[in-house]
């Protein structure tokens, strides 16, 4: 007797002593239908596969809707993925037989999932996107209900995470690749108008996190007595659950639970509010498209193919097909740019100049997956009288095309503060000196010291992780030139390089900063993020951004001296506007301005690209 034929046999007699009435009757049901479905994998005896649905079936009817492990029973019986193979009862029924009310049937089963009535779990998003998955395969009619359904469990199941380096890890398992699946799933439908909003709910799921808990309050406080009531309400849960996620190590405690539904709750009655519909809603949605007023390219990489998706303000997005593969793009070292031009950027450019789009207008890159690495920005032909990209349009960056939307709204309010900090540090703790910091800072005071309210410099002993945070409790404009320490394993522990020791972007994320502006980030690989889940950017960039920044300068790599003070020289001269005060809504064209003008031959090219704007 094989090991497998003694468990079928042991699971007969559990459940014998498990009879109807049993609390645990459901588990030895399923215990023995899984055993006889793989023995009839291995030997192929159709009844012992006829026996394993019945069983599967009782074991259904034990666990009704609303049942903790009713997912797994569906799964179970339908389409459970087995290692490599995917493939569960009825599945292997109908490729047997040739039935397809089988395939139907477990479709059928699955469906009931997108009814939960409760707020799905874990397993719960396991098993929906495995269906999903599964159902894009086999290319059947209800693989976009299906993957709608594993985004709302993602976000039912984020909401009992807290946006913080502790729960990250679940967040990156949870999301996975489900993103670019449902991008390349929507694109196969030609369900455009829907796959920007389902996209966004799929990545910068960290962010979004992190956002719903930092909802600005302004307006709803200064709505009237009931407005203040609930913004002081929203704001003490949050709090409490910022402290009930720091305290607790598991995902779901009972405390977490209560303080959620709590939460939910007050959210739920502020969208009662005129106005406040959509209040702390954050997947990028047909109103936020509208609120855009401008041009958003978003590319998202495939898992065999890529395309773009042109997101524009006053009509349906556009998809620019593109010929390249997943390989294709992890192998683009030599000649990189003219590569990226020919097989993915200039596709975009021409439909953009199909669109109407004017020369010279801003565009935003959304980049997802292998692409979130490649310098979108600089690609061209670099041949004599060929277009390159920064000749056509000045390209800036965001994480999200809601994070986008965001800072547009908040920025419009903040924009009077004229508080600026320039924080340098040329001799870190433990790091080589950096003899360029200090002609620099000069530079920047030179130049702005004059123009804005205060100028605040913070230097060697007094640019410290305690005093960059004071400095920016009081100004809303930085300019940071030190070490930048990138970690691709533990993307939460990359930092600036301060006198004490490093300013941590789990510290930045954590910071309560008030009506911040720009940030120019003169530090070394500034947008290098965690290796596993380029999808979430968590990088020292974005990390800034999300502090409240509404425009970041970065860096994708080194930079040399002299280059970088050249740039930083001609890029404040522009970042003033007509007025004679400083506009962060300037900062992509005022960059373009600057680089434009590193004409020198001697300047390598990969110097003159190096330079990233994310944000307004």
């Amino acid at each position: 007797m094989s090991d497998l034929d003694e468990a079928i046999e042991l699971h007969r007699a559990a459940l014998l002593l498990r009879p109807p009435g049993h609390s645990n009757r459901s588990s030895s049901l399923n215990n023995l239908a899984i055993s006889l479905h793989n023995r009839f994998r291995q030997r192929g005896i159709t009844s012992e596969l006829d026996e394993a649905i019945e069983l599967h079936r009782d074991a259904l009817l034990l666990r009704s809707p609303g049942h903790s492990d009713r997912s797994w029973s569906l799964n179970n019986l339908a389409l459970k993925p087995s290692r490599q193979i995917p493939a569960a009862c009825l599945r292997d029924r109908c490729h047997q037989r040739g039935v397809q009310s089988e395939l139907h049937e477990a479709f059928n089963l699955y469906s009931e999932l997108s009814h939960l009535s409760y707020a799905a779990s874990r397993s719960d998003l396991r098993v929906a996107k495995s269906w999903a998955a599964l159902a894009d395969t086999l290319n059947h009619a209800s693989a976009l209900l299906f993957y709608n359904t594993a985004l709302k469990f993602l976000d039912q199941h984020n909401a009992l995470l807290s946006p913080s380096s502790h729960h990250f890890d679940v967040i990156r398992k949870a999301v996975s690749s489900l993103a670019t699946d449902v991008f390349s799933c929507s694109v196969r439908h030609g369900a455009l108008t829907t796959v920007v909003e389902l996209v966004e709910q799929g990545r910068g799921v960290f962010w979004t996190q992190l956002a719903r808990f930092s909802t600005p309050l302004d307006e709803l406080s200064l709505s009237g007595d009931t407005g203040t009531a609930l913004a002081e309400e929203f704001e003490r849960l949050s709090s409490h659950l910022h402290n009930a996620f720091d305290q607790s190590t598991e995902d779901q405690s009972p405390q977490i639970w209560q303080l959620t539904m709590q939460w939910d709750d007050v959210i739920s009655r502020i969208r009662m509010l005129p106005t406040f519909l959509g209040f702390s809603y954050l997947p990028f949605s047909p109103t936020c498209r509208r609120r855009l007023k401008t041009v958003l390219s978003s590319l998202s990489m495939l898992v065999s193919t890529a395309a773009t998706l042109i997101v524009l303000s006053d009509q349906d997005p556009v998809h620019v097909p593109i010929d390249i593969t997943q390989t294709e793009v992890s192998d683009l070292s030599s000649d990189i740019l003219r590569k990226i031009w020919h097989k993915v950027v200039g596709p975009v450019a021409q439909a953009l100049g199909v669109s109407n789009v004017r020369p010279g207008s801003r565009i935003w890159w959304c980049p997802t997956a292998e692409f979130t690495l490649l310098p979108l920005h600089a690609a061209g032909a670099y041949e004599k009288k060929r277009d390159s990209l920064s000749h056509i349009h000045i390209s800036s960056y965001t994480p999200t095309l809601a994070t986008l939307v965001r800072a547009r709204r908040q920025v419009s309010r903040d924009g009077s503060l004229q508080h600026f900090v320039v924080i340098g540090q040329g001799n870190p703790d433990g790091g080589k000196p950096l003899e360029c910091v200090a002609p620099e800072v000069a530079v920047v005071a030179k130049r702005l010291a004059p123009v804005v309210s205060s100028f605040t410099s913070l230097e060697d002993s007094d640019a410290t992780v305690k005093g960059a945070f004071d400095a920016l409790n009081r100004n809303q404009w930085l300019h940071l030139a030190c070490h930048g320490m990138p970690n691709r394993r533990r993307p939460f522990e990359s930092s600036f390089a301060m006198r004490d020791g490093p300013l941590m972007s789990k510290d930045i994320i954590r910071s309560n900063w008030q009506q911040l502006q720009f940030a120019f980030l003169l530090a070394c690989h500034t947008t290098v993020g965690d290796e596993k889940s380029p999808d979430e950017s968590i990088h020292l960039t974005a990390a800034m951004q999300f502090s409240g920044f509404h425009s970041v300068i970065g860096f994708m790599w080194s930079v040399d001296d002299e280059v970088a003070q050249e740039v930083v020289s001609t890029f404040y001269d522009n970042l003033i506007d007509g007025s004679g005060r400083l506009d962060c809504t300037r900062a992509a064209m005022a960059l373009h301005k600057a680089v434009k003008k590193l004409r020198r031959s001697d300047i390598p090219l990969e110097q003159k690209i190096v330079f990233v704007h994310i944000g307004v």
